[in-house]
C-alpha cells in the first residue's frame, strides 16, 4: 500500500506578521524551526519511516523538510517544483486583513482563514487541484507502496488532498485548518474525513 503524507512548513517571517506570502521566499522563524522539529520528533516517536522526502523549492518548506529528514537520519529532501505554494497574484505581500477589501465578494470565509478565490494574477483552486493531480501522478509513477512525505504549503497542500480523494474543493476548504507543521495522511486505509496525523500548536494562521 502507498501512503502519502503531506506536511505544511513551519512558521515563516510572513506568517508571523500576517502577510500573505504565496511565493514570497521568507525563511522559517525560530518558532517555525521548533515546529518543524516538533513534528519530526512526533514522526520518529510514532515509528513512521519514509522511503523518500520531497519538498517545495521555497525556503520555508525545504528547511522544514530538511529538519525532518535530519531528525530521521535520512538523505536530504528532493525538490519537486509542483509542490510550490499557490501564486497569490496581486495579493502577494498584502496583509490578510485586506482580503475582503481587495477580493470580496469572491471569497470563502472559514473559522480561521478567509480564502480569496480569483484575484488578478492568482492561481485558482481548480488550477491547484490539477497541479495536485500532477504531484500525485509523479509519486505513483515511481512508487507502488511505502511511505512518501511531501513538505509543502497551505493552499496547494489542501488541494493535493482534494485531488487524492476526488473531493469538491469548495466544500472541502472549510473542513479543517492545515496549520504550520501539521501532518496529513492520504491512503487507501485512511478515509478523507480522517485527515490529520499530527497537529502542532498554532501561533498564527
Amino acid at each position: 500500500m502507498l501512503n502519502i503524507y503531506i506536511a505544511r512548513h513551519g512558521q515563516d517571517g510572513d506568517n508571523v506578521k500576517g502577510i500573505l506570502n504565496g511565493r514570497r521566499n521568507m525563511p522559517l522563524t525560530e518558532l517555525g524551526e521548533r515546529q518543524a522539529k516538533e513534528v519530526a520528533e512526533k514522526i520518529k516517536a510514532a515509528g513512521i519511516k519514509f522511503d523518500k522526502v520531497y519538498a517545495s523549492p521555497l525556503k520555508r518548506a525545504y528547511k522544514t523538510a530538511k529538519i525532518i529528514s535530519d531528525t530521521l537520519g535520512m538523505e536530504k529532501p528532493e525538490v519537486m517544483e509542483e509542490l510550490i505554494e499557490r501564486d497569490f497574484g496581486i495579493m502577494s505581500g498584502k496583509s490578510h486583513i485586506d482580503i475582503e477589501k481587495y477580493c470580496a465578494p469572491n471569497i470563502l470565509k472559514t473559522e480561521t482563514v478567509t480564502y480569496f478565490l480569483s484575484p488578478e494574477g492568482a492561481e485558482t483552486f481548480p488550477q491547484l487541484v490539477e497541479r495536485g493531480k500532477v504531484v500525485l501522478n509523479k509519486i505513483r509513477e515511481k512508487y507502488n507502496n511505502g511511505n512518501i512525505l511531501l513538505v509543502s504549503h497551505g493552499d496547494i497542500g489542501k488541494m493535493i488532498y482534494v485531488a487524492y480523494y476526488n473531493l469538491d474543493w469548495k466544500e472541502f476548504l472549510p473542513k479543517f485548518h492545515f496549520g504550520n507543521s501539521d501532518l496529513l495522511l492520504m491512503s487507501e486505509s485512511s478515509p478523507a474525513d480522517t485527515s490529520h496525523v499530527f497537529k502542532i500548536e498554532q501561533h498564527n494562521l
